[in-house]
């Protein structure tokens, strides 16, 4: 692989292996959809996951690393007494979810999050399952070769989902 400038991801401990192993230079975006999911488990009561929820959004919307440094010391600040085990949490954790603030800021709505892996991987079940029953392994890398090609013409013809430039 040439040219990869940034990696978005969940936690997952295989991603995080293979990501350290293969390219340990690129920063790595924790995947910010995740993020906010695994932090409502550390809420300790329900009420209260609607404000966090606003409360570490407005983290991640910051207009730069340092506003959103500065607003997570803030959350850290305000639930330290009233949900220290979110407080300690976010500390911890939400700073692996801010790297975005290096890239440009017309690519940080999108790179943000794991959506356009995920949307990719449901068109690819959806196109598998229309089928259903593949004759043999190279009829199934035909379709899925014949989506990516597809997607990939997109990406290439005006229909950019990012434009990187040196």
């Amino acid at each position: 692989m040439k040219g990869v400038q940034c990696i978005v991801s969940d936690q997952h401990s295989g991603l995080q292996a293979a990501r350290k192993a293969v390219l340990p230079s690129v920063p790595w975006q924790r995947c910010q959809f995740h993020l906010m999911q695994n932090a409502m488990h550390y809420i300790p009561k329900l009420p209260m996951r609607k404000e966090a929820a606003e409360d570490l959004r407005a983290v991640f919307l910051s207009k730069d690393q340092h506003a959103a440094q500065e607003e997570l010391r803030r959350l850290v600040a305000k639930y330290q007494t009233t949900a220290p085990s979110f407080a300690d949490w976010a500390e911890k954790n939400v700073p692996e979810g801010l790297t975005i603030f290096q890239l440009s800021a017309e690519h940080r709505k999108r790179m943000r999050t794991t959506n356009l892996l995920e949307r990719l991987n449901k068109e690819m079940k959806r196109r598998t399952q229309v089928a259903t029953l593949f004759p043999n392994e190279a009829s199934l890398l035909r379709l899925i070769t014949a989506v990516l090609t597809e997607y990939s013409h997109d990406w290439e013809t005006g229909r950019k989902y990012l434009t990187i430039t040196p």
